[in-house]
């Protein structure tokens, strides 16, 4: 029997063509420089000792556009998009050499077996692949075609996902052709709409042969960006007053902090203080006392968003040099699938000989031999599961200094040591609050004593470090007041948009999936809609992501528009999609169904637009006019 697998991308398919061959693989070149045809042999239950072929494609096989004969730029309305012919076609000359390829080593085969990634766009790459297949082999079906279910490359797992097949995911691919349906009729007609507007009234945007460009998810994502930099620039300071005191234990001072909130009444607080004054004078009393221990918990385990959001806080990488090296990890075997939303481990799962395989670090294998020899903990449970991929987690130990770029040392260090920390105790400490009653106010200070550090001692992102100890006080002890001083202050703006925020926003509002934020991001800085800048002091600089004039006009004018709930700028129509596409893969909607609901929405979206193309007109200019 011959059997035909087809991975995502080459360095998989080479990985897992050694794994099940054994070592026993000849290679074949195909009409693709970078794709490689392995043959060997592999024992299938049920099947027997069968002759394999694996290959690859170069992620997706086709896309979907319009005809343009019929609706090219100029030969039709805009909104006419919205009812035209969709295309599907392969997405270039590599890709068809590809499809002939599969086509060729499908027409012998009695099987064919799709390894690629485990995801909705995963499925809907298996979906091209078979087609190609059918090309030349009609018996191979939706309904028979393997579908291998993997996270990552270790040899075990990889048999095991040979040995057990799954069935392709009809209603995932639907839910994708769904989604790629309502981002081409959108995007390409208010894409048209709007470069043409500009274009016919900024003679600077005719003579760049701009594109203004439109997408369902990069609209929310400025419109994050532009609502905070709005915020910045229109922040008015409030000034506010709190009373603050220092009290004096033998030769020890204490600052103490109001427990009331600021208060933004001058006179209100004045009565307050003045109040305490009269009663108590320079003389506190010691009305509470409490020490209790207290723990830093260990972080979760760990999905992409938050390994997105982690490594733009900590080393400055954008979501995309992220993702990026995070993929080249996974491809070399060094970690699990990088694209999930897991945060908890299923039970089944040996994270003892996981972890095992990072003791030979010169690095970190002292504390991990001290975690298997009786320190290791279970991992904290999150509440999601994707129920495809485990949290992100290193599958084996490689040498992190002979890795090829900076990014991918950072990411498998961080990766690693998060996983370490999971396996780790909490650290813990002891929190010492004492209260004291002046005149009618309280006061109090709190003291932090760590007594374990535990996971912090390999998870070194951040600290959590003993503070100066408290004096000792007893209940009812009168102290010496040094200072009690009515303090004004002023409110300060919210901080510019840094892109651990932004995931973080984007990932809350359901604007794009765990995998797509980092694209989302990357196309509003190309289409300069937003640039990221570093601001503050030159030791404490940080990166900020700040709209760009033509950014904040597309913003601002879509939100004047006033399109009810529906508008363009706001996550909620977005939203709404990726709520539907969650249930057309649930089965709970149907992909017409979507299709013709979303469909409609937009195209009412478009006409008010139309309709008020004066309004983006006018901000754009208003906003060239107000930073001339």
């Amino acid at each position: 029997m011959k059997i035909l697998c087809v991975a995502e991308k080459p360095s998989i398919a080479k990985s897992v063509a050694y794994t099940l061959g054994g070592g026993k693989v000849t290679v074949r070149n195909s009409s693709v420089k970078y794709v490689k045809n392995y043959d060997f042999t592999f024992e299938f239950p049920g099947v027997g000792r069968c002759s394999v072929t694996m290959t690859s494609v170069l992620g997706h096989l086709t896309e979907m556009t319009i005809d343009n004969n019929r609706y090219g730029w100029g030969k039709c309305l805009p909104i006419n998009l919205f009812d035209s012919t969709i295309i599907v076609k392969e997405n270039g000359n590599d890709s068809k050499k590809l499809v002939q390829n599969i086509a060729n080593e499908a027409r012998l085969s009695n099987q064919l077996m799709i390894w690629t990634d485990c995801d909705r766009e995963g499925e809907h790459i298996g979906w091209e692949i078979l087609n190609a297949a059918s090309k030349t082999n009609s018996s191979l079906t939706l309904e028979n075609v393997w579908r291998a279910q993997f996270s990552h490359l270790e040899r075990s797992h990889i048999i095991s996902a040979a040995k057990n097949p799954k069935q392709l995911d009809r209603y995932a691919i639907d839910a994708v052709c769904t989604r790629m349906e309502l981002d081409l009729r959108a995007g390409f007609s208010f894409t048209r709409f709007l470069t043409d507007l500009f274009k016919t009234n900024f003679q600077e945007i005719k003579e760049e042969r701009r594109l203004i460009s439109y997408g369902g998810c990069q609209f929310p994502t400025l419109g994050f960006v532009v609502d905070r930099y709005m915020r910045v620039k229109e922040f008015v300071p409030e000034e506010f007053w709190y009373i603050s005191i220092e009290v004096k234990k033998g030769n020890r001072k204490l600052p103490m902090s109001w427990s009331r909130p600021h208060l933004f009444d001058r006179l209100a607080a004045m009565l307050l203080y003045e109040n305490s004054l009269d009663i108590a004078k320079d003389e506190a009393e010691i009305v509470h006392i409490i020490s209790k221990p207290t723990s830093n918990f260990k972080p979760l385990p760990l999905t992409t968003v938050q390994l997105q959001k982690d490594c733009s806080k900590f080393f400055k990488l954008s979501a995309k040099e992220t993702l990026d090296a995070a993929e080249k990890l996974y491809n070399q075997g060094f970690i699990s699938y990088p694209r999930t939303e897991t945060d908890r481990f299923d039970p089944k799962t040996d994270l003892k000989n996981l972890l095992s395989k990072q003791a030979e670090s010169p690095q970190w294998g002292g504390y991990v031999q001290e975690l298997l020899d009786g320190k290791m903990r279970s991992p904290r449970a999150g509440k999601h599961d994707d129920k495809a991929h485990p949290p992100i987690h290193p599958i084996c130990y490689t040498d992190f200094t002979k890795l090829k770029s900076r990014n991918e040392q950072l990411v498998y260090q961080y990766v690693t040591k998060r996983f370490i920390a999971c396996c780790s105790d909490d650290a813990k400490g002891v929190k010492s609050i004492v209260t004291a009653k002046w005149g009618l106010e309280t006061f109090t200070a709190s003291g932090l004593m760590v007594l374990e550090k535990n996971y912090l001692d390999i998870y070194d992102y951040f600290k959590w470090t003993s503070t100066k100890e408290l004096p000792e006080f007893t209940l009812g002890e009168k102290v010496k007041l040094l200072k009690a001083d009515l303090v004004t202050g002023k409110t300060s703006p919210p901080s510019y948009m840094s892109e651990s925020e932004l995931i973080a926003l984007m990932d809350i509002n359901g604007i794009g999936t765990d995998a797509t934020i980092a694209e989302h991001i990357e196309k509003i800085l190309a289409r300069e809609y937003a640039s990221k800048q570093s601001l503050g002091e030159s030791r404490s600089k940080k990166a900020y992501i700040l709209p760009t004039e033509l950014g904040c006009a597309l913003v601002e004018g879509f939100n004047q528009i006033g399109f009810d709930n529906l508008s363009l700028s706001k996550p909620f129509l977005r939203k709404q999609l990726e709520e539907s596409l969650a249930k057309i893969t649930a089965k709970q909607e149907t992909k017409n169904n979507v299709l013709d609901r979303f469909i409609e929405l937009y195209r009412q979206a478009f006409m008010l637009s139309n309709q008020k193309q004066a309004i983006l007109v006018k901000s754009y200019r208003h906003i060239q006019r107000r930073n001339a």
